[in-house]
């Protein structure tokens, strides 16, 4: 049974993501968060999930770096991006970043049906209005390198750098991931050597450089 799990913080649109994705695909399982931590957390519950909506400005997700923490940990799990930002240049990125298709929030739902029937499919999904303009936005070597890198990292790895860049100490991280403060730091020379950094501050940056505006909160 192909499974769906709804990443997004407005119940509304969970309901007519939902529905849409109900009628494109027969006997889906479908399952809902509305936060990084709670579509991780879904993640490592069902690992075998096959697609997530993903949007880019739900709580605890700061534009890329939620997809770069998924696509880290959970590299099976296909990723459709749901975003009110439709800058090619952004859908650029999070193409380059893993995106498996990418959706503005002002598609219809026909559209949604066939970007799921794709994704489902092992295809790259983007919408029509926006094909010409993504192929003209030339892929950054800086944006490659950097997915590259994070990919690299192991899932706990990851989940050390992310707490790191919330500005935990090693002795907090220890206590939030139930491992030792030795196993904190041999996470961060690991992290520090795939990264190509020297130390926690710049560690930070990395994650920092995958933030995005959030379209929906600026003010006219």
């Amino acid at each position: 049974m192909p499974s769906l799990l709804i990443a997004d913080d407005h119940p509304l649109f969970r309901a007519a993501l939902r529905q849409a994705a109900g009628e494109a695909v027969a006997d889906l399982q479908v399952r809902e968060a509305e936060s990084l931590e709670g579509v991780l957390a879904a993640l490592d519950a069902a690992p075998q999930t096959d697609l997530i909506l993903l949007d880019l400005h739900m709580p605890g997700n700061h534009g890329l770096a939620g997809l770069a923490a998924i696509r880290a940990q959970h590299p099976g799990v296909a990723v459709i991006v749901v975003s009110a930002n439709d800058d090619p240049r952004v859908v650029r990125r999070a193409l380059d970043h893993g995106a498996a298709g990418y959706l503005p929030k002002s598609s219809g739902l026909n559209e949604l049906r066939e970007a799921i029937r794709s994704v489902m499919a092992c295809e790259q999904w983007l919408p029509a209005s926006l094909r010409a303009a993504v192929a003209r936005a030339q892929s950054s070597s800086h944006d490659s390198e950097l997915a590259a890198r994070l990919a690299s990292l192991s899932p706990q790895q990851f989940r050390v750098l992310a707490l790191v860049a919330e500005g935990l100490l090693n002795k907090q991280i220890a206590d939030r991931l139930d491992v030792q403060e030795r196993t904190v730091k041999a996470h961060l020379s690991a992290i520090f050597e795939r990264l190509g950094v020297r130390n926690r501050t710049q560690a930070s940056v990395v994650l920092r450089e995958l933030e995005l505006s959030d379209p929906a909160r600026q003010v006219v």
